[in-house]
């Protein structure tokens, strides 16, 4: 496969959310609006990138026996790294996010991709599947995000484009249900055509 192939599987083919449907706590947990979504997409892009990368580095060393709470450690290195850098400088998302930073930690989609993918491949692969699939993931949230709070309050980044109130059900918990089911029938329909 080469590697724009490789990169482009995380959009639609491959896409962590949309299809694999995986992740999807900090899915329907963060993305009650576009920023909040977008801002979960770039923290774990950002901690899948680098744990690919090391992973990759280290395969050759890490003994099988103890390949998964190795990778758990270096995930979880990356993830206090994001931790700390969005507490200093974007402490209001911070905020909003919570909980479901630190627990990038227990993604699906990080751990699966060292154990199917990083420790595998060159680093250079691993860097590009890293990055191609945290770019779909934080597609799939910023598109999530964005369509319950157009729905929900009208505005999309805290842009108001409809006048009053919205359907205040796509802003709570069951909306996000309602929202990822429409999107993943969207992309099925999209994937048969």
């Amino acid at each position: 496969m080469n590697q724009f192939q490789n990169f482009t599987k995380g959009f639609i083919k491959e896409n962590p959310i949309l299809v694999l449907v995986l992740g999807t706590c900090p899915t329907l947990a963060t993305t009650s609006s576009s920023l909040n979504g977008m801002g979960m997409g770039i923290a774990t892009t950002f901690v899948l990138i680098g744990s690919n990368v090391v992973i990759s580095l280290l395969s050759n060393v890490i003994p099988d026996k103890v390949r998964i709470p190795a990778f758990v450690v270096i995930i979880a290195s990356f993830v206090t790294i994001v931790d700390l850098l969005m507490q200093a400088y974007v402490p209001g998302l911070y905020e909003k996010l919570g909980i479901f930073i630190p627990l990038i930690v227990v993604n699906c989609i990080v751990l699966g991709r060292a154990e199917a993918y990083a420790c595998k491949n060159s680093v250079f692969s691993s860097f590009i599947d890293g990055f191609g699939m945290g770019l779909g993931f934080t597609m799939a949230l910023g598109i999530l995000g964005a369509f319950r709070e157009l729905v929900g309050s009208g505005s999309v980044f805290g842009h108001k484009f409809i006048n009053g109130d919205g359907i205040l059900v796509f802003i709570l918990a069951p909306g996000a249900f309602m929202a990822l089911g429409y999107l993943i029938a969207l992309i099925n329909r999209f994937k048969r055509t």
